[in-house]
């Protein structure tokens, strides 16, 4: 296959998102291609000192990355995709997810073999609502503290014994090879990942067919219909980034299984679901009916709970 003239990657400028960028580009150097990457500071990355609570996270990574994606300076751009809304905006397109790493979550700490291991009152720091609320349903004993930043700052913060452990993906720390301190994989009925954990998506402009062609190669059947049933289902909840729903779906024997976890902000209640994959379903009518479940078991009622 012949190279296009050049393919310009943008990405956020942290660690893990260039290796993000520098795994695409390399992937598509091997086809051929010319590729630069172009690094574009988010509204996120300016905002590290504020909570995602105060700043509200719609957007907060990828907005201006869409404009240099809207205005032709860059021809595709590489995400986490749960940093991504459940919806695009019309000019854009998911034109391939490459195969999904490890969805879950960790516990890392440098002195405590596990979770439970943990004294009681020790501070563990997250950044995620998500996360909290599902580990205070766990322990509520326990003080979790609310920790922004990069992987590294968020390790160094641990290092540094302003926390005794910490919450992070599986698939960050394994790709920046930081796994030392791993602890212990949460399985996901104790700590359910968020939609899209694990996996990167990448965005081009829908009309850009040469890219989306280019792109081919990379997206991997198993992940785009595990990936769009667990945003059918956050969609079908009302939930965008920051909001206490973990979703999980993954290939079986058979098919498919989603499982989905719906709690309030300080865990005291907390629903679950889950739904083997029915035989010639789609990923949007899989991720709608788990969703159609946990609103069945009052999850509208819990979510309202997370509104300011």
């Amino acid at each position: 296959m012949g190279g296009l003239s050049h393919l310009r990657i943008g990405s956020r400028g942290s660690q893990l998102a260039l290796w993000q960028a520098n795994f695409v580009a390399g992937e598509l150097r091997a086809q051929g291609h010319e590729v630069s990457i172009e690094i574009i500071r988010t509204t996120g990355d300016a905002m590290q000192s504020l909570t995602f609570s105060q700043v509200g996270t719609k957007g907060m990574f990828t907005k201006e990355i869409e404009d240099a994606l809207a205005d032709g300076r860059i021809d595709l751009a590489v995400h986490s995709l749960k940093d991504l809304p459940t919806s695009l905006a019309g000019p854009f397109t998911l034109a391939a997810f490459p195969k999904r790493a490890d969805a879950s979550d960790v516990f890392v700490s440098e002195r405590y073999e596990s979770f439970a291991a943990l004294p009681q009152g020790a501070r563990v720091g997250t950044s995620s609502l998500r996360r909290r609320a599902q580990l205070l349903a766990q322990r509520r004993d326990l003080e979790y503290v609310e920790l922004r930043g990069n992987v590294d700052t968020r390790l160094r913060k641990l290092a540094e014994g302003q926390v005794e452990g910490i919450i992070l993906a599986a698939a960050g720390l394994e790709r920046l090879n930081r796994t030392e301190y791993v602890r212990e994989k949460f399985p996901a009925l104790v700590l359910c990942p968020a939609a899209g954990q694990g996996a990167l998506a990448i965005e081009t402009r829908a009309d850009d067919a040469e890219t989306i062609e280019a792109l081919g190669f990379l997206d991997d059947s198993i992940t785009r219909f595990a990936v769009t049933a667990e945003r059918t289902a956050l969609a079908a909840l009302g939930g965008g980034c920051q909001v206490p729903i973990g979703i999980l779906c993954e290939p079986t024997n058979e098919g498919f299984m989603i499982a989905g976890v719906v709690s309030t902000p300080d865990g005291s209640s907390i629903l679950r679901a889950e739904i083997e994959h029915q035989k010639d379903a789609t990923p949007e009518a899989l991720g709608e009916r788990l969703a159609g479940e946990l609103l069945e078991q009052g999850a509208g009622l819990l979510l309202r709970a997370t509104l300011p």
